[in-house]
C-alpha cells in the first residue's frame, strides 16, 4: 500500500492547452512585439495583447510547428512552459544573429555594446532596430528547432547546445543566453502576463491581455477526481503536488475546482518554490522537472531548500515502494527513477494514448488512461 500519492498537474488534473497557447504567444510577443524585437511579422498574425481565438491557433500552430516541437521538448524532458518559451526564442534569436553578421559583418563588433546588460527587454529591442536597420530579409522557422536539435538527448544538452550555437556565431565577448538568466527572465515575465492577464498582473508591460486563468479545463470530472482524493486521504494516504505551474495558477484552479483542500501545504511544491530555491542556492540550478527536487521537495513536506538537495536518493527500497508519482510526461519519469519510487504515468498529456509505448519502455510501473484509474491500487 501507497502512504504517499504525488501528483503532477498538468497533463494529469488540467488540461494542457491553454498552457501551450500561452506560451506560442509569448514567443510571437517577443519577436514581433514592438516592446521586443517588433520583427516583421511574415507569416504570422502581427502582434496585439488581445488575438481572436482563430489568430491564437494559427500563432500556437506555426510556433510549435502543429505540435512537432513541444513533443520534441517533452521527449527530453522538458516540461516547463517558461523553458518551452525560452528555447524556442533562444533558438530563433541564434539564426537572427546568423543572418545578421553574414549581411553585415561588423555586426559581431556592435553586439557587446547592444547586450551590455545581457539579455534584457533593452537588448532585444535595439537588436530588433538594427535588424530593421539593415532591412534583412529574415523569417522565423519555427520547426527547424526540432530538426536542428534532433541531436540533443535531454534538456541539458537542448540548453547547452543553444548555448554552444550562439558563441559559435557571436564569440565569446557576447554573454551566453544563460549568464544572468536574463532572457528566460522576460520570457517568463511575458508568460505570466499572457497567462494571468491585468486582474492578476497590474504592472504588465502590455496591458489589455485577458488570460487564461479562468479557462482552464479539468482532464476528469471534478466531483469523481475530489472523491478519489477524499477516500485516499481517509486511507491515511498523503496527498502532494509536484508542478511547473506558479503559485497563483496552481492555488487558484485547484480552489475553484475544490481540490486544493485534500493537499498540505507544505506538500504543494510550485515553480515559485523552485525558482526560490534557484534563487538561494545558486549553484544546484536548474532545479526544475526532470530534476528530483520539487517532488523531493512534496515529499518531505519541508521548504528547506538546501536540506532537499542533501536527501540522500534513491530512497532505501522499503521507503521508496511507498511513494507513487502520479505524472503524464517523460521529465515525471525520469524525476521518479531518481527518488527510486514507483510511478504512474496517464496517457492525458499532450501526445494522449498514443504515449503508451514510450512510457511500456520507460518501465512505468503502471500506465493508466486517466487518473481516476488510480482507485485501482486502492480497491
Amino acid at each position: 500500500m501507497f502512504h504517499t500519492v504525488l501528483f503532477d498537474i498538468d497533463g494529469v488534473m488540467l488540461s494542457e492547452e491553454r498552457y501551450f497557447d500561452a506560451s506560442a504567444l509569448t514567443v510571437h510577443e517577443l519577436l514581433y512585439s514592438p516592446q521586443y524585437l517588433a520583427l516583421p511579422p511574415d507569416g504570422v498574425p502581427p502582434f496585439h495583447p488581445t488575438p481572436p481565438e482563430a489568430d491564437i491557433r494559427r500563432i500556437r500552430r506555426e510556433v510549435f510547428a502543429d505540435d512537432r516541437v513541444l513533443r520534441m521538448m517533452k521527449d527530453r524532458g522538458v516540461n516547463a512552459n517558461w523553458d518551452m518559451v525560452y528555447l524556442q526564442v533562444a533558438y530563433q534569436l541564434t539564426r537572427l544573429l546568423t543572418a545578421w553578421v553574414e549581411r553585415e559583418p561588423g555586426a559581431v563588433d556592435k553586439l557587446p555594446e547592444l547586450l551590455t546588460e545581457g539579455w534584457t527587454r533593452m537588448a532585444l529591442q535595439r537588436m530588433g532596430a538594427e535588424v530593421r536597420r539593415v532591412q534583412l530579409p529574415w523569417r522565423a522557422d519555427f520547426a527547424a528547432f526540432a530538426a536542428d536539435l534532433a541531436d540533443a538527448r535531454s534538456k541539458a544538452e537542448l540548453f547547452a547546445g543553444l548555448e554552444q550555437r550562439l558563441q559559435s556565431v557571436a564569440g565569446t565577448s557576447v554573454p551566453a543566453f544563460a549568464e544572468g538568466r536574463h532572457l528566460w527572465q522576460v520570457g517568463q515575465e511575458t508568460f505570466q502576463e499572457w497567462y494571468l492577464g491585468d486582474e492578476y498582473v497590474p504592472a504588465t508591460r502590455q496591458p489589455g491581455k485577458r488570460g487564461f486563468l479562468k479557462d482552464e479545463l479539468p482532464i476528469v470530472d471534478p466531483a469523481a477526481f475530489s472523491a478519489l482524493l477524499q477516500r485516499l486521504t481517509e486511507l491515511g494516504v498523503r496527498l502532494g503536488i509536484a508542478t511547473g505551474r506558479p503559485e497563483i495558477e496552481t492555488r487558484v484552479p485547484l480552489s475553484e475546482l475544490g481540490w486544493l483542500q485534500w493537499f498540505e501545504r507544505q506538500r504543494i511544491t510550485t515553480a515559485s518554490d523552485v525558482l526560490a530555491a534557484e534563487t538561494q542556492l545558486p549553484s544546484r540550478a536548474p532545479l526544475a522537472k526532470p530534476h528530483p527536487f520539487s517532488y523531493l521537495r512534496s515529499y518531505l513536506g519541508t521548504a528547506d531548500a538546501a536540506a532537499v538537495l542533501a536527501y540522500p536518493l534513491p530512497l532505501a527500497q522499503a521507503e521508496a515502494d511507498g511513494v507513487l508519482i502520479v505524472g503524464d510526461s517523460v521529465a515525471d519519469r525520469l524525476a521518479a527513477q531518481s527518488i527510486g519510487c514507483r510511478f504512474a504515468a496517464v496517457l492525458t498529456g499532450l501526445e494522449g494514448e498514443a504515449a503508451r509505448p514510450q512510457f511500456e519502455q520507460l518501465n512505468a510501473d503502471y500506465v493508466f488512461s486517466h487518473v481516476l484509474e488510480l482507485q485501482q491500487l486502492f480497491a
